[in-house]
């Protein structure tokens, strides 16, 4: 017997998805804005290649719903929609960022992003039936001013990190981070204040 997990709720799995809230992703809008974030990542990649500044700083803008000023993402990169993703001025992503933006990744300025990062706001049910369905559902990740997020480092879904923070290489942050801190580990543990 299929149970109806959205019964009673009228609004499409974009909507839910948006709100945070479990959802089926399957909806042709969300289907047709990830497709168009794919050709505006590969866009910026040729415009950076070219060496034109102009045109990857205008792919850059209609991919992410907001860049600062002298922002830089070095390609390769990917994201789901990017229309979900904010980066604050002067703020440096090292190549090969993995941002997974179902709801709001937000980069606050003279942010340093190592290679590899992933920042990942999906998440899926520990049930195995709903999980056997395709539910899944997200939680937003917070990035402070002024953060150092080493290579390979990976946000887990619903993290805020403080400002100024530094989060060590290859850790993995499951929970918040404090202002002012050094967190390393698996899972990310703070070391020690700044």
């Amino acid at each position: 017997m299929m149970i109806d997990h959205f019964a009673g709720d009228t609004r499409t799995n974009r909507q839910r998805m948006l709100a945070g809230d479990l959802y089926i992703a399957d909806d042709p809008e969300s289907e047709r804005i990830a497709h168009r974030g794919m050709q505006l990542v590969d866009e910026y990649r040729r415009a950076i290649l070219e060496g034109d500044r102009t045109g990857a700083r205008s792919a850059l803008v209609e991919l992410l719903g907001s860049v600062g000023e002298d922002v830089y993402v070095k390609p390769p990169f990917s994201v789901d929609y990017g229309e979900n993703i904010r980066i604050g001025d002067r703020t440096f992503v090292n190549s090969n960022l993995t941002a997974l933006d179902v709801v709001a990744i937000t980069i606050g300025a003279d942010c340093q992003i190592g290679p590899n990062v992933q920042l990942l706001t999906p998440w899926h049910p520990i049930d195995p039936e709903p999980r056997r369905a395709k539910l899944e559902a997200a939680s937003p990740i917070v990035i402070g001013d002024n953060v150092w997020l080493g290579g390979g480092v990976i946000v887990c879904p619903g993290v805020t990190i403080g400002d100024n923070s530094v989060i060590g290489a290859g850790s993995v942050v499951t929970r918040d981070i404090p202002a002012g801190v050094v967190a390393v580990g698996n899972p990310a543990r703070v070391l020690r204040e700044i």
